[in-house]
């Protein structure tokens, strides 16, 4: 065994990386199994209502066409606990573009036909899609995503508030977002007597394995997914969407593999959203900045067939300082798709709203926004009582204002001109818990001296994979070049999926103890030959001391350009600094900190998803129409971090990185805004159209 020099925190290249560039890594769809046959889905064209008859003879008619599902003579689920997968068991139309049938064909081309020509009858009801203040439906959920508690509340909110010296009452609003990764979802599947083989393109091997095999009736054991390379998921695949569950139902009805690709515009009908939220922020503080009264309280959706609760206000609990505070959550149940998850659920919208209000308070205090901030940080968490793990928002919050260049400011002030453009700057602060959860890995060691690490995680482009082999590297004290990490199979030890910015947490404290058991196997010497291998799991381990607060934080600074005639926002530069442990990889961190921070000015600037009440569906479907960053809209990003010592959040020392870098950047967006141009726009995001004529020449 060599000892090599320690491999953690080196900007090393993906180990893919050349596989990925030449080709030869092989998505979803470009698995081809000897005898393939494509599905389609049927979308539904009404909001509401049901389906009462299908007339397929046109489309089975169109030569290779094999079959067409609808819910009068597809094959029947078993356990199904998402009602968005109970697709044709019913004819309930829930939402518009749900699905509601299949065609199967030998040709792609021949399914894409047959699907025009399926003629489908319903009996169409009266919908609801708008979210609005006034709705009549809200309720207070129990629970919001995961299973946090809707409402919180400590002190007396009210009589702080109505005594407090500076107070602000605002609304903000966020439009519904939709994921869009460079890869859109797709599954191939292949039904056998023996079992199901799935290649999908998901963020967890596992939990599609599990839930698959329910659907179907069908022992665990019997069912495969295999997803070894994943083009980006931001959350929309966390879970199945309906497309997996169509793909083997097809499978198992012609019994023949089936490809199935969801097109980039159903994308936008049932691989989930971001709700949109109307929020309630109310502040309250002294004449020195210090908060007495917080109250945050929001409006969503979610659909008719699940509830979806988003945990929008959970920041607001733990996030400053202050004695008396309320949160809490409304929902209203829909005719629309559910709700789902989009990087940083939760804390993406709610510290949008929150790092709003804060500047705002910071404005009518006299106080600068940084400094109100520093003002209010706690020393234990305000929620729980439980002291931190660690905690540098202070650090990240002054090293990001000597890298920025930030000039204090006190009240109202106004950023400079330059003939037709407006300069403003403004900040914000980031967080996202620190989580873990359970995982087992195996850790093998080859004849050819070589070492394997098999574990069912998901690289869906972080870089998981070169992560994996440094951490690995360091446990068995070689070289990066000696290991080989394989995922993406739910054959290898069961893992968690990639979401919720803990997979490098969960999966890599599974892979130390597996390198750390096989070492000491080999150590003692009573192997009677190669390979030897150690499968371990750290369910009995992974909670860990439940009295501290584990939260990665981070400050984002922001410079915009406003056209003061045509209304177009230029952000020229952003700083973002952040404090996340240990840091695995500096090369793959960079670059999810920066694409963190490009979608957080996205949403800032771009994505909106724009609802048509008449037919009950968003009316842009594309990347034409739903505008994304690009290049042109992207220029000067500067990332860095605060090293950071936190033996308490896992063996690495390591907190997610994968979502707190879109976290607070639309506040930071917005607040320079403001500065730029005198004017609060509280609903993103904050196009041309929306500044044009309010900025003054």
């Amino acid at each position: 065994m060599s000892v090599a020099v320690r491999s953690i925190g080196a900007a090393i290249d993906r180990v893919e990386g050349r596989e990925k560039v030449t080709g030869e890594a092989k998505y979803a769809y470009e698995h081809s199994p000897p005898g393939f046959v494509y599905a389609t889905a049927l979308q539904s064209t009404i909001a509401k209502g049901e389906v009462v008859g299908v007339d397929a003879e046109a489309a089975l008619a169109v030569p290779g066409v094999l079959g067409v599902l609808w819910h009068e003579d597809a094959p029947r689920l078993h356990e199904v606990s998402d009602a968005e997968l109970e697709i044709l068991q019913s004819p309930r139309v829930a939402y518009r573009g749900q699905i509601v049938g299949a065609v199967i064909a030998e040709r792609y081309e021949a399914a894409r036909q047959a699907e025009r020509l399926v003629r489908i009858e319903y009996s169409e009801h009266p919908h609801d899609v708008l979210l609005r203040a006034d709705h009549p439906g809200f309720y207070e959920p129990e629970k919001v995503n995961p299973s946090y508690p809707g409402r919180t509340e400590e002190g007396d909110f009210d009589q702080a508030f109505a005594t407090a010296e500076v107070t602000i009452d605002r609304t903000y609003e966020t439009p519904a977002e939709h994921n869009n990764p460079m890869e859109p979802h797709a599954s191939v599947a292949v039904w056998r007597e023996d079992g199901i083989t799935v290649y999908d393109s998901t963020q967890g091997a596992s939990s599609v394995q599990d839930i698959v095999a329910k659907a179907f009736g069908l022992e665990r054991e019997r069912v495969r997914v295999l997803s070894a390379h994943v083009g980006g998921g931001f959350g929309s695949k966390g879970t199945p969407r309906p497309h997996v569950i169509l793909a083997v139902m097809a499978s198992q009805a012609v019994r023949r593999p089936v490809k199935l690709a969801v097109t980039r515009q159903q994308m936008f009908d049932f691989t989930g959203y971001r709700t949109p939220t109307i929020q309630r922020v109310r502040l309250g503080c002294d004449r020195q900045g210090r908060l007495s009264a917080t109250a945050h309280a929001v409006y969503e959706q979610s659909s008719t067939i699940r509830e979806f609760a988003e945990q929008t206000a959970t920041p607001t609990r733990m996030m400053y300082s202050g004695e008396n505070r309320r949160t809490s959550h409304h929902l209203t149940r829909l005719d629309v798709p559910t709700p789902s998850w989009m990087r940083a659920p939760g804390e993406t919208p709610g510290m949008y709203a929150l790092e709003s209000a804060v500047d705002e308070l910071a404005i009518a205090a006299g106080i600068d926004p940084v400094e109100l901030r520093l003002r209010n940080e706690p020393e234990v968490d305000p929620e729980t009582g439980h002291r931190w793990s660690s905690r540098s928002l202070v650090a990240c919050l002054r090293e990001g204002a000597e890298r920025f260049g930030w000039i204090p400011r006190h009240g109202a002030s106004r950023g400079p001109r330059n003939g037709h453009w407006l300069t403003g700057t403004g900040v914000a602060s980031s967080v996202y818990p620190a989580r873990r959860r359970p995982s087992e890995a195996r850790a093998r060691l080859e004849p050819d001296g070589g070492y394997v690490i098999e574990i069912a995680a998901a690289d869906i482009g972080t870089g998981a994979r070169t992560a994996l082999t440094q951490i690995a590297a360091d446990a068995l004290e070689v070289s990066p070049g000696e290991v080989r990490v394989d995922l993406g199979d739910s054959g290898y030890p069961t893992a968690p999926l990639a979401g919720g910015s803990m997979g490098t947490a969960s999966w890599g404290s599974a892979v130390v103890k597996a390198c750390r058991e096989l070492r000491a196997t080999l150590a003692r010497g009573d192997t009677p030959g190669l390979p030897v291998e150690a499968h371990v799991d750290t369910g009995a381990e992974v909670q860990g001391d439940e009295a501290l607060a584990r939260y990665a934080f981070g400050a984002q600074f922001v410079e915009v350009h406003v056209n003061a005639d045509t209304g177009e926002v230029h952000v020229p530069r952003a700083v973002g600094v952040f404090a996340a442990g240990r840091i695995v990889n500096a090369k793959t961190a960079r670059s999810q900190f920066i694409g963190g921070m490009t979608m957080g000015i996205g949403m800032a600037l771009h994505e909106e998803s724009l609802l048509d009440l008449r037919f009950g569906d968003y009316a842009n479907h594309d990347l034409a129409t739903y505008h994304v960053p690009s290049c042109a809209d992207i220029e000067e990003l500067e990332v860095a971090w605060i090293d950071e010592h936190d033996p308490h959040v896992n063996p690495i020392g390591a907190k997610g990185i994968g979502e707190i870098g879109i976290v607070g950047t639309a506040a930071a967006v917005a607040n320079a805004v403001h500065h730029a141009t005198g004017i609060r726009f509280r609903a993103l995001p904050i196009t041309p159209a929306r500044v044009v004529g309010r900025v003054s020449r």
